[in-house]
């Protein structure tokens, strides 16, 4: 996250003497950064050394199955038919993947008190439906509809939601880190007039007193396809106060605001995050062109170096058929796609869509797995046939 946050109570200047109430015993520094000491980077400060673990022992884990039979076709997947109840992480259930990104979906049936660390891969969660409060040691994050929460690599935390009811969530996982693009910046970092957001529309987490708890606390980390669990002799969440540019945060869908043209506008006029491995994008209300002639509708496309996955959200799908909310669709690289039969005949005259969707368009072809298999549409590569 490249905007500096200032959190609770820290020292004057960093890597000195910070003691406590008794004026003996120190506060623990700890500094979280990425790129070895050349990325973005917070420093901590907690109550009791991060480093105190009781045991350590691994434990089972959720996986998916590959689909290795997958044909090369262009797929419509309904993930509400993926039944699968569970907490925010035993109801994930991985529909695509490759070596650096998973795509899961997880309709939430019952809360945990579960503190969630996932060592080797950042998080970006879409909620679909549902609200409720992201927990962690940086502080407390109330989410609703439309939110992406994006959690860096390493941050200990908890999902809470306030109601369980019809809760969905859209779930990327990454090995690189979720970025601003760097064409909505200026060469301070600011995002710029043009930008189809502002600094004001993040949020970051609210301080909270820090817990200070001696006993036995566990921690489920995930480390790739392995999964263990630490015992700490006191809670995570101690931190007295933080600051830096590391953080969790949220953004949310309906801030996003579209850029429109007198023809249409590719998608890269929808980006939101980009990875080094993939880039998300999402698709909001918007005008269309207002060119006399202009066809609304997008033109038939074969992006030869991109997987695009959309997973639909809500509104009238303006180039689909037969979309449901919760649809995934996967139009993989080689692969022509386009609007189906009378959808750009139907697109001319019209003055907008209303319609949310987020899209992740990935530089490495996507694998398919059983819960895939067991919810796709098996016609839908017909669809565009007359």
């Amino acid at each position: 996250m490249a905007f500096y946050q200032n959190k609770g109570k820290i020292p004057r200047k960093k890597h000195t003497t910070y003691y406590k109430k008794d004026k003996k015993s120190l506060y623990r520094e700890q500094l979280v950064s990425t790129r070895g000491f050349d990325g973005i980077f917070s420093t901590k400060y907690h109550i009791n050394p991060p480093t105190q673990v009781l045991e350590v022992e691994e434990i089972p884990g959720f996986h998916a199955t590959q689909w290795k039979e997958a044909p090369l076709i262009c797929s419509h997947f309904v993930t509400d038919k993926i039944k699968n109840p569970g907490d925010f992480l035993s109801a994930r259930s991985t529909v695509l993947f490759n070596d650096h990104v998973n795509i899961s979906t997880a309709i939430i049936s019952e809360n945990t008190d579960t503190i969630y660390k996932n060592a080797f891969a950042h998080e970006l969660i879409f909620v679909h439906r549902g609200k409720g409060t992201l927990k962690s040691d940086y502080g407390n994050l109330d989410f609703r509809y439309g939110d992406y929460l994006v959690i860096p690599k390493g941050t200990l935390f908890q999902l809470e939601f306030s109601s369980l009811e019809k809760v969905k969530l859209f779930i990327v996982e990454s090995v690189a880190p979720f970025e601003i693009p760097q064409k909505y910046r200026n060469e301070y970092g600011q995002l710029l007039e043009h930008a189809p957001y502002s600094e004001r529309d993040f949020q970051a987490p609210q301080f909270v007193e820090p817990i200070d708890k001696k006993g036995k606390f566990p921690v489920t980390i995930k480390a790739g396809e392995r999964w263990f669990k630490y015992t700490l002799d006191h809670h995570p969440f101690d931190l007295v106060g933080w600051d830096g540019f590391l953080y969790p945060y949220t953004f949310n869908i309906e801030d996003f605001c579209p850029i429109v043209g007198k023809l249409h506008q590719p998608p890269p006029v929808h980006l939101v995050f980009t990875t080094s491995h993939f880039v998300v994008c999402n698709f909001t209300p918007r005008l269309f062109d207002f060119h006399p002639e202009a066809v609304p509708a997008p033109y038939f496309h074969s992006n030869v170096d991109s997987d695009e996955v959309l997973y639909y959200v809500s509104g009238n799908f303006m180039s689909r058929k037969g979309i449901k909310e919760g649809s995934v669709t996967l139009h993989p690289m080689g692969i022509p796609h386009g609007p189906q039969p009378g959808k750009i005949e139907a697109s001319i005259g019209k003055k907008g869509t209303n319609e949310y969707a987020v899209m992740v368009d990935t530089f490495t072809p996507l694998k398919l797995t059983t819960h895939a298999r067991d919810s796709r549409v098996k016609e839908y590569f017909r669809s565009w046939l007359p």
